[in-house]
């Protein structure tokens, strides 16, 4: 059978776009090299909980039309994502804002609140930060800083703050108000019965090879291929390896998550999500996966999530994108744009953090681009 379209990875923009040519009536295989379909997003029902095994992702957006896109897959709740941080023995409400103020300086208003954090910066007498320790203390002060920001940054990107460029934290959001809700979007939530589904539903019958790599596939099937089976090729991988890293590999940092069954513990932390700050403890945060959908299951799912440095081999999740790899970056772009009949998208295809918003709306820029 000819394909109009060999879609490389069954996460969220490969899922859009299958979705979109199968409505124009045009044939799409898909393949990925994971056990299983939608890619980070994949949630997997473990004691009747759905758990985010690729970590927590809370949908939110402030584009309508992607709210409504996404709602045709999906009934979404009304979580709201409201994060708490443990420091040592004390426990904070993020984002930073009047209730974080509060408890860390037994304050009140927001004025009491501005003048402390403008004071400390003051102090500080910094003009031109020269790496991220001295862009966060400019923004936010010496407190907010090395209680909140500086160990869990260090973990993160396995570096000193005064190692890293300062533009890695262009803002810190402070907030005064008594608001704990962490997303500024309009529409956010969850959907009921996890992520999974909705991937599901996008495919539709669109026929999935699941365990094979992209190189693995296409060199099982070029003797009786040569390729001419397909009309296109959607490659939503890393765009370095599509090449055979012959410009040299691009940076990612990545992330190891232990997931553990807690029986008979019904509720372990009472939030979905707590971030841990200390250098010293090593993973980022623990996930309570019941909260994103109020489960009241006598039981519950955790899991830590540790940053780790990246090597060939290890899930990309995070690109580097410092000048040294946005420029090797564009090097395999001007590659790819020479690539006949090939499509590159996504976060790996187009080296480029992106929520989960950001994915639909560019892979449906890509359908656009292709009904011209």
């Amino acid at each position: 059978m000819k394909y109009d379209y060999l879609i490389v990875g069954a996460g969220l923009f490969g899922a859009v776009f299958a979705h979109e040519m199968t409505k124009d009536g045009k044939n799409c295989l898909i393949i990925d090299k994971r056990d299983h379909i939608a890619g980070n997003i994949y949630t997997k029902k473990w004691a009747d909980i759905n758990v985010h095994w690729y970590g927590a992702h809370i949908f939110h957006t402030g584009n309508k039309a992607i709210w409504d896109y996404i709602n045709q897959f999906a009934e979404f709740n009304n979580f709201i994502n409201s994060p708490m941080a443990v420091y040592k023995d004390e426990l904070y409400n993020l984002p930073f804002n009047m209730n974080t103020f509060s408890k860390m300086w037994n304050i009140r208003t927001p004025k009491e609140a501005k003048d402390i954090i403008e004071g400390q910066i003051k102090d500080l007498n910094i003009t031109e930060p020269k790496n991220l320790e001295e862009q966060a203390l400019s923004l936010a002060g010496r407190d907010v800083y090395e209680k909140l920001v500086k160990g869990y940054t260090e973990k993160q990107w396995g570096r000193d703050c005064r190692e890293l460029p300062s533009f890695i934290i262009k803002r810190l959001p402070l907030r005064f108000t008594y608001d704990n809700n962490y997303f500024n979007d309009r529409f956010q939530g969850i959907p009921i019965g996890g992520y999974t589904e909705i991937v599901k539903k996008m495919i539709g019958d669109t026929p999935v090879i699941l365990g094979k790599t992209y190189k693995e596939f296409m060199a099982e099937n070029e003797a009786k291929s040569d390729r001419d089976e397909f009309g296109k090729i959607l490659y939503t991988g890393m765009i370095d390896e599509y090449f055979d890293f012959c410009l040299g590999e691009l940076e990612y940092r990545t992330v190891k998550f232990e997931h553990e069954l807690m029986e008979e513990v019904d509720n372990y932390q009472g939030n979905a999500v707590v971030n841990y700050t200390e250098r010293e403890i090593p993973y980022t945060r623990i996930i309570e996966h019941k909260h994103f959908e109020f489960g009241t299951q006598p039981d519950t799912v955790v899991s830590k999530e540790y940053p780790v440095e990246w090597k060939s081999g290890d899930e990309p999740y995070y690109p580097v994108n410092n000048e040294r790899n946005n420029e090797l970056y564009r090097k395999y772009e001007e590659m790819a744009a020479g690539e006949e009949n090939v499509l590159f998208g996504g976060r790996l295809g187009q080296y480029k953090y992106y929520d989960m918003d950001k994915v639909i709306e560019k892979a449906l820029e890509m359908v656009a681009d292709e009904r011209g």
